[in-house]
């Protein structure tokens, strides 16, 4: 951690240490903040902004932004609903139709960036107002539709599961497989001569690992148990970060967001890479919406208003992940969006104006990029940006 530090590669710490800022100065102002009850609903209310912060994170990986997620939300769950309501399609089938709409737009997106040369600035500027404008007329005048709350779609954030064998049981799967792989990596590593962790670091890791996953399930369990959204979500990361950082595809988004040049010398084929990235981050963004709808049981404009796509970039910036590429991971999206999160769920048992958590929020947002400015020009002071 001392090396990371002196050579500008900060990581996760900035946000950890404001992540624990947020909860004790909540705590101390409202003994209710840290309440199974209001943690149970703040692991819910993350997820929708969450996943769309995780197709963020791919996007900014390579350098680039995706100003479309937040429409591509809104019309995610606005062709689920439609599809479903006015047209009576099984949820399962609206649900493939809504996500298969967010990946074509995210290609789309991609091809147009990649193919023709159109900045992704400009490009994904225009899915915003396009998208936009069709999930207004799948809307209709009445500007939302509801659907059934007790359907596949509700579910996703009202079930949580409640059986202590089931809930620990699951936190006892992260730690577990978190050694297994890492053994096997050492394995590997000592076998070809190369530097390993010592047995004793991964022990070490291990228990903080399960101390984090216990102590949750623990906390969630005095409530309703532990939510199935927030599972869910945490498959996705961290089946998102065993991708990046375990297979050659994700090794090659790194490189690509570390330099163009570099990634075409070593055989990276840069147009496959960017289409597929802005396909992710497409489909992530469709899921998301699926969940922000899925929270309020209707299709609303509330996911293109533009809020979700601040939030999402923001979340994916304050949780490390660099404006500049090459250096991130989708767990920045979950600490982003929970500061963020922490800070909205705050300031409303506070009875503290909206207004003053945008300020709040931009102040987090222009600190953390503050963060990532320096720590890449100290790289680039030690020839490593």
């Amino acid at each position: 951690m001392r090396r990371r530090v002196r050579e500008g590669e900060l990581g996760p710490a900035p946000a950890l240490l404001a992540l624990a800022v947020t909860w004790i100065v909540f705590q101390s102002l409202n003994e209710n903040f840290l309440s199974p009850r209001n943690l149970s609903v703040l692991s819910v209310e993350i997820v929708g902004t969450g996943m769309v912060a995780v197709g963020v994170v791919f996007v900014l990986l390579i350098g680039e932004i995706d100003l479309s997620v937040g429409s591509l939300a809104g019309l995610s769950g606005a062709m689920f609903a439609a599809l479903n309501v006015n047209q009576g399609m099984p949820e399962g089938l609206a649900v493939l139709v809504a996500v298969s709409c967010g990946a074509a737009a995210g290609a789309l997106h991609g091809f147009v960036f990649t193919k023709i040369g159109v900045p992704a600035f400009v490009v994904t500027l225009a899915g915003l107002l396009a998208w936009n404008g069709l999930m207004l007329y799948l809307l209709g005048p009445e500007s939302s539709i509801s659907f059934s709350d007790d359907g596949m779609v509700a579910d996703l954030t009202s079930l949580s599961f409640s059986s202590p064998a089931v809930t620990y049981g699951l936190a006892a799967l992260g730690p577990v497989v978190y050694l297994l792989l890492c053994h096997r990596d050492r394995a590997r590593r000592a076998a070809a001569g190369m530097p390993c962790r010592a047995r004793g670091e991964i022990w070490v890791r291990a228990a903080l690992l399960a101390l984090v996953s216990f102590a949750t399930v623990a906390v969630l369990g005095r409530f309703e148990g532990l939510p199935l959204a927030l599972l869910i979500f945490l498959v996705v990361i961290v089946a998102s970060d065993l991708f990046l950082r375990r297979t050659v595809h994700g090794r090659r988004v790194l490189a690509l967001g570390s330099g163009v040049e570099a990634a075409q010398r070593s055989g990276v084929d840069v147009s496959r890479v960017r289409i597929w990235v802005f396909v992710v981050s497409g489909t992530l963004a469709a899921v998301g919406g699926l969940f922000v709808a899925s929270r309020l049981t209707s299709a609303t404009q509330v996911p293109g208003s533009g809020m979700l796509l601040i939030n999402a970039i923001a979340a994916a910036v304050i949780g490390g992940t660099s404006l500049f590429g090459g250096r991130g991971s989708t767990w920045s999206a979950l600490l982003g969006v929970l500061i963020i999160q922490s800070i909205a769920s705050g300031m409303a048992l506070l009875g503290v104006q909206p207004a003053v958590q945008f300020m709040i929020t931009g102040g987090v947002l222009l600190v953390a990029v503050v963060f990532d400015s320096l720590a890449r020009r100290a790289a680039e002071s030690r020839g490593r940006a």
